[in-house]
C-alpha cells in the first residue's frame, strides 16, 4: 500500500533541516574563526618580522655596495664611480699610439701611421672607409666580450672585480669604455689623460667620457656637446680652455645633465634584484638590465656621431646648436 506524502509537511521539514544546518555551520565557522585568530596574528607577526629582516639585509647590502663603488666619496653610486673603476681595471685603458699602430700597419706605411699618431688619421690621409671598417670590427669584437659577461668574466677587469662590486656592471661598462676610447682615437681625439700612476682621472677626462657615454645612450644634448669638443680640438683650442669648458664652462651643464641621467640608471642597474632576491649581492652577476643586444646600438651611435665631427671629416656639418667653447667665470 503506497504511503501518501503531505507535500506541505515535507517542505516544512526540509526547511527546518536546512535552517538547522545553517545555524550549525555558522557556529562552526565562528568557533573556527575565533580559534584561528591567535594563529593568524602569530603568522602576521612572523611575516612582518621577515619583511623587516629582508629590508634590513637589503639595506645593509646596499650600503656595502655603495661603500665599495663610491669612488668620489659623495655617498652615491653614479657614472663617475663606474668610469673611475672601469677605466682603471686591467685591460680597459687604451694607449692611443699603440692602438693606431696596430690597426693601421696592415694597410698603411710607417710615415702615414706616424702622422696619424702625431695629428689625426684624417690629416694623415687614412681613408674614411678604412676607419669605418676598423670601427665596425672593434665594435663586433667588444660585443663578443659583452656576450660572455655573465659566464666566465673573462673581459676587462676579470675575476679581480668579483670580490668587490657587481661584476656585470663593471664588465659591461669596461667594454664600453674600451670601445669608446678606440673610436675616439680612430676619429681624431687625443690620448685620454691619466696620472702617472694610472690610478685616478681628472675631472676633464671624466666629463669627456661621461659625454661619450651620453651619446651612446642617446642622452639629449650629449651629441652636440661631443661635436663641440671635436670642433674646438680641430680648431686648435688650447687644452686649458677646453678643460675649463668641460669643468665649469659651456659644456659643463650638459655634463651635469648627462651625469644626472646616468645617476638614475646606475642606481637602478646596481641595485636591480636587491629586493627581488632579498639578499645582498656584492660581486655576483645581478643582471642590471645589461644586455648583449643593447651594446652594438650604443656603440654605433657614438661612431655615427664621431664620423660627423671636424676631427674626422673636413666637411662635417657645423650646426647652429653646436656650442662654441667659452669659459664662464
Amino acid at each position: 500500500m503506497a504511503t501518501k506524502i503531505n507535500l506541505k509537511d515535507a517542505l516544512n521539514k526540509a526547511k527546518d533541516i536546512a535552517e538547522s544546518a545553517v545555524e550549525k555551520a555558522a557556529t562552526v565557522a565562528k568557533e573556527a574563526g575565533e580559534s584561528a585568530k591567535p594563529l593568524a596574528q602569530k603568522v602576521g607577526e612572523k611575516a612582518t618580522k621577515a619583511k623587516d629582516k629582508v629590508v634590513d639585509v637589503a639595506a645593509k647590502g646596499k650600503n656595502e655596495i655603495i661603500s665599495k663603488i663610491d669612488q668620489n666619496n659623495n655617498g652615491e653610486v653614479d657614472i663617475e664611480d663606474i668610469i673611475i673603476i672601469g677605466i682603471n681595471s686591467p685591460g680597459v685603458k687604451i694607449n692611443r699610439k699603440d692602438f693606431l699602430k696596430k690597426e693601421l700597419f696592415k694597410k698603411y706605411p710607417e710615415n702615414v701611421i706616424d702622422k696619424a699618431i702625431s695629428s689625426t688619421p684624417m690629416k694623415a690621409g687614412v681613408n674614411s672607409a678604412d676607419i669605418d671598417k676598423i670601427a665596425d670590427e672593434i665594435i663586433k669584437s667588444e660585443r663578443n666580450l659583452v656576450s660572455g659577461i655573465s659566464a666566465a668574466l673573462g673581459a676587462p677587469g676579470g675575476a679581480a672585480m668579483v670580490a668587490t662590486i657587481p661584476a656585470d656592471i663593471v664588465q659591461y661598462y669596461g667594454c664600453m669604455l674600451r670601445v669608446l676610447q678606440k673610436l675616439l682615437y680612430l676619429y681624431g681625439f687625443p690620448q685620454i689623460d691619466v696620472d702617472k700612476n694610472g690610478a685616478t682621472l681628472d675631472s676633464e677626462t671624466v666629463n669627456l667620457l661621461t659625454i661619450c657615454l651620453g651619446v651612446m645612450y642617446g642622452v639629449a644634448g650629449a651629441n652636440n656637446a661631443l661635436k663641440s669638443i671635436a670642433k674646438a680640438l680641430a680648431k686648435g683650442v688650447e687644452k686649458k680652455l677646453l678643460k675649463a669648458a668641460l669643468t665649469k664652462g659651456t659644456i659643463y651643464p650638459i655634463v651635469k645633465k648627462t651625469a644626472a641621467w646616468f645617476g638614475v640608471k646606475m642606481t637602478k642597474d646596481v641595485f636591480a634584484g636587491f629586493f627581488k632576491k632579498s639578499i645582498p649581492v656584492v660581486g655576483g652577476v645581478i643582471g642590471g638590465g645589461l644586455t648583449f643586444m643593447s651594446f652594438k646600438p650604443c656603440c654605433d651611435r657614438l661612431k655615427d656621431s664621431l664620423k660627423d665631427t671636424m676631427l674626422a671629416n673636413p666637411d662635417a656639418s657645423d650646426e647652429e646648436d653646436i656650442i662654441d667653447i667659452e669659459i664662464k667665470e
